[in-house]
């Protein structure tokens, strides 16, 4: 499956301008694993108080991201013409390993672990370049949506 462009994320997650945190897709295994990015520019609407002077992603930000991703990949995974909403359920293990500023780019690797029916547990990682910058398991919920 080639890269998911901005416009179709668009498509599949409900989040807008400023809590639109996915900017591509590069890589997707349905039901298996997926592969985002996230460009971080000085312009993004947090670094104004966090932390002026030290412009730093804010860590449930990182997460977010990470969940936005995750939930790119459980849509993807439901039948072709399926509508769905994803909905956070849960952070675990969440640790930071160094800060992320403007100017970097964050790659979002995220692996299912365990899928029953709605539910859905991943193990999610953010690197910029080759460092781990944050890590979590995320577990989320997918609501179909019945009424179209």
């Amino acid at each position: 499956m080639g890269p998911i462009e901005v416009e179709e994320i668009r498509s599949l997650l409900p989040h807008r301008y400023p809590f639109l945190l996915v900017d591509r897709i590069i890589e997707l295994e349905p039901e298996r694993r997926i592969i985002g990015l996230k460009n971080v520019t000085i312009n993004e609407p947090f670094f104004q108080g966090h932390f002026p002077g030290r412009a730093i992603m804010p860590g449930v930000l990182i997460i977010e991201a990470m969940a936005q991703v995750g939930g790119i990949l459980a849509i993807k995974s439901l039948p072709p013409g399926s509508k769905a909403v994803v909905f956070l359920a849960g952070i675990n293990e969440a640790k930071f390993r160094r800060p992320v500023v403007p100017g970097d780019q964050l790659r979002f690797e995220v692996e299912a672990l365990k899928r029953r029916d709605a539910y859905w547990k991943m193990q999610g990682k953010a690197f910029v370049g080759s460092d781990l910058a944050s890590e979590a398991e995320v577990t989320a919920i997918v609501t179909i949506d019945q009424s179209k």
